[in-house]
Parts: structure tokens; C-alpha cells; sequence
């Protein structure tokens, strides 16, 4: 029956074209403003590491002094550099890491390429297997490289296609500054949306090129890129970083389960005491220990206006589908006679209603066409604004089935009032009208 009644829809649809388009037009506009808008936040608000992301955790100390203490305050974003190395050493939890951003001056052995910098990231050993970071070629460094200040580097597939022609660069050597490192890793294509282990070189930046051992970073005073929050008298001299009373660096644990989360904070708490007893804090302990996804929604990583245009655009949906509501109601009950003659030859009501609704579906369905392609047209305009987010707009497979999906239901929804209201008069009426 279902081939039949596509048939007659077909058929109908054809009979009145100008109508037809409309109620087209008006569900592919809707569909288009709306699949823009939520492929944006559906981008913006993903898990930047399925799987794996409940077991990723953000430990937060507060070891300011007194100057605007307020009790219950959340602590700083960041640590300082004796209490990141202090949680690194202690080695309580499956993986740790500790570190920074910056940029490094990148002298290419090609005689025909100018030095530039490079981005770059300051980090412990662990940071690879912690966050599931796929090589081409290589490997990450060791503990022991971290001790030793070793000049050992990673880059990204970018950098060695750019550098060494994509070939396998493990072994030769990459010269920053005035230093000589040895490749030991070629990084695959990875750029976690958002860049959720240090917001601050952005929420949505594109991943560094360069990693390296932070110890190794602080020993050749590479530059330091990031917010630095001070407090006293000591200020926040690039040299004396280690020292200085200053929050400026980034920590992440791996902790596998909730117990395990539990235990971890419990032991941030007594550091906590334990330092304050020392007189290096001041403050009444003040720790907390949010998973990653739970660390994005402190940070509001989605900008507010993509929720608000979100909304919006359902809200525009929900205006078309009203017109197409009318317009389907219009072409209805005017078929009455048509439909008359069918009831009056055996077909019921169901029948009836269902035929109708494949024809609304069909409609929906060449709007959920042409929605793709207005969404199409939305995303590409998006990508061509000055925002940090918008080299991400792609419609994905998953937001490519929720277009037809919406396009069609919707359609369906809107269709179930003129479907009803033409089933409801009577065959002898119908037939008598005409």
C-alpha cells in the first residue's frame, strides 16, 4: 500500500506546483537556519575525548594569600610551579602531567626557508597516553627524559611536512633557538575540540605544533604563552618562574574510577593542610577535582550567543511549519471530492489519513533536501567568520540523518491536523459539494 499511496502523493504534489513549492520553501528554510545553528553547538559542545573523558581530571589548589579572600571562592584555574611539580612527583594518580603553552623560534635546515616560531607545548611524559595522542612515527619521551632536561622533540604531521617533506623524521634534528633537539616523534593529524587542557591559548585553538619536555622548556627560557596570576611581591619574572609566587601552569590526573577520584581529592585536601602548616598558603584549604566535561561547562566553553541563535532558529522553524500547516490545510480540504470518492468506494479513514501523511512526508522530505543544502550554504558562511570556532562547521554523518530526520518528522507533525481535519467529513457531504 505504501507504493500506492507514494503514487498519489506524487501525483498530487505534481497536480498544484506553485503549492507545492511553497510548503517546500517553507520547511527547507526552517530546516536550513535550524541544522546550521545546532551542527554549530553540536560541534562546539562535543566530548573532546569520548571514551575516556570521565576519567580525566583537573585538580584546583588556591595558594594566594589573603589579599581578597573569600571563603568558598573558587580557586585559581591554574598552579604554581612548586605545587604542579609537588602533584607531579607524588604519582597518585594512573597518569599525570604537567604543563604550558608557548612559542619556539624554529630554524629550518633548509637553506631556502626563513626561521618562524611555532607553537608550542611545554608538558611531562605522560601527556601522550593521558589524552590518546596518535603517532605517525615514533614515540613520546620518557620519565627519565623529563629529569634529564633531555633536547628531545615531537611534532606534529604539519611541521614534518613542512620541515621534512613528510618522510620520517625520527632521529634528525630540529634546532630552536640555539639548541639542537632530536626528533623522536611525528604526531597524526589531532586537534581536540574544544582544546579543553589549557583554555587559555584559546577555546577552540588549533593543537601545537611543538612538544617538549617543560623542564626542558624552563632550562632554555623558551618563551611562555598563557595567563600568569601573581600575587605578593614577587611578581612574575620570566626568570624566576620556579620560585615565584605565581599560578601559570596547567595539571591534569587520570583517575580510573570514582573511588579512586575520591581518594585523590582527599589527598589534594591534606596537601592542602599539610602546606598551609608549612606557611607556604595562607588560605583555609580550598580544593576541588572537576571531570573534563564538568571542567568545559565551568568555563562556558560554548559561547552563549551560539545557544541563543540556536534557538532562535527552532523558533523560526516552528513559525514555518505553522504556514506549512495552513497551506497543507488548504490543499486538503480542497481534494474533498477526491477524497470523497475514495471513501465512498471502500477506503477508510485510516486509509485516508495515511495517504495524507505520506504526502506530507514527501514533502518533508524534499525539504529536508533542500534544508541540506541552505545548511550547507549557513555552515560555509560561518567558516568565513573571524571566530576561533569556525574552521570547525562541518555537517557530520550523524547531523547529515538528523537533517532528514527533522526535515521529515517535522512535516509529518505538521501534517497530522489537515490529515485529520479532511478524514472528518462525511463521504455524502464531500460528494454532495460537488
Amino acid at each position: 500500500m505504501f507504493g500506492y499511496y507514494l503514487d498519489l502523493a506524487l501525483r498530487s504534489l505534481r497536480r498544484n506546483k506553485m503549492l507545492t513549492a511553497l510548503m517546500v520553501l517553507a520547511i527547507a528554510l526552517g530546516i536550513g537556519a535550524s541544522m546550521t545553528t545546532l551542527t554549530v553547538l553540536h560541534v562546539l559542545s562535543g566530548d573532546p575525548m569520548p571514551g575516556r573523558s570521565a576519567t580525566l581530571f583537573y585538580p584546583q589548589l588556591d595558594p594566594q594569600d589573603m589579599d581578597g579572600y573569600e571563603p568558598g571562592k573558587e580557586p585559581p584555574q591554574q598552579v604554581t610551579w612548586i605545587d604542579g611539580m609537588n602533584l607531579l612527583h607524588a604519582k597518585r594518580g594512573l597518569r599525570q602531567a604537567l604543563m604550558t603553552g608557548g612559542a619556539v623560534p624554529v630554524q629550518p635546515a633548509q637553506s631556502g626557508m626563513d626561521p618562524f616560531y611555532s607553537d608550542a607545548r611545554y608538558t611531562s611524559s605522560d601527556f601522550f597516553a593521558m589524552f590518546q595522542v596518535p603517532f605517525i612515527y615514533g614515540r613520546g619521551w620518557s620519565e627519565a627524559d623529563d629529569k634529564d632536561k633531555a633536547r628531545v622533540v615531537v611534532i606534529t604531521r604539519t611541521l614534518n611536512d613542512k620541515l621534512f617533506a613528510g618522510k620520517d623524521s625520527t632521529g634528525q634534528t630540529l634546532r630552536m633557538g640555539d639548541a639542537a633537539f632530536r626528533v623522536i616523534g611525528v604526531l597524526d593529524s589531532w586537534r581536540p575540540n574544544p582544546h579543553f587542557y589549557d583554555m587559555n591559548m584559546g577555546n577552540y585553538a588549533a593543537s601545537e605544533d611543538v612538544f617538549l619536555p617543560l623542564t626542558t622548556g624552563r632550562e632554555l627560557r623558551f618563551d611562555h604563552n598563557g595567563s600568569m596570576d601573581c600575587w605578593g611581591t614577587g611578581g612574575g619574572d620570566e626568570e624566576h618562574l620556579e620560585t615565584a609566587p605565581c599560578v601559570w601552569l596547567q595539571f591534569w590526573v587520570q583517575l580510573s574510577s570514582t573511588s579512586d577520584a575520591a581518594a585523590y581529592k582527599e589527598f589534594l585536601l591534606h596537601y592542602s593542610q599539610e602546606q598551609k602548616a608549612m606557611g607556604r598558603f595562607q588560605r583555609q584549604p580550598n580544593v576541588r577535582l572537576p571531570a573534563l566535561m564538568e571542567w568545559l561547562d565551568i568555563n562556558k566553553v560554548v559561547p552563549g550567543d551560539v545557544r541563543l541563535q540556536t534557538w532562535l532558529a527552532f523558533g523560526f522553524l516552528l513559525v514555518c511549519l505553522v504556514n506549512t500547516v495552513g497551506l497543507m490545510l488548504a490543499k486538503f480540504l480542497r481534494r474533498s471530492g477526491e477524497l470523497g470518492v475514495r471513501r465512498a468506494l471502500g477506503a477508510s479513514k485510516r486509509e485516508v489519513f495515511m495517504q495524507l501523511l505520506v504526502e506530507s512526508g514527501v514533502i518533508g522530505l524534499a525539504g529536508g533536501v533542500g534544508g541540506l543544502l541552505l545548511a550547507f550554504l549557513g555552515l560555509w558562511l560561518v567558516r568565513k567568520q573571524p571566530s576561533d570556532y569556525a574552521a570547525l562547521a562541518h555537517l557530520d554523518m550523524s547531523m547529515l540523518l538528523i537533517t532528514f530526520l527533522l526535515a521529515v518528522g517535522s512535516s509529518l507533525l505538521a501534517g497530522l491536523l489537515p490529515a485529520w481535519r479532511a478524514c472528518q467529513i462525511t463521504p455524502a457531504l464531500q460528494l454532495k459539494s460537488q
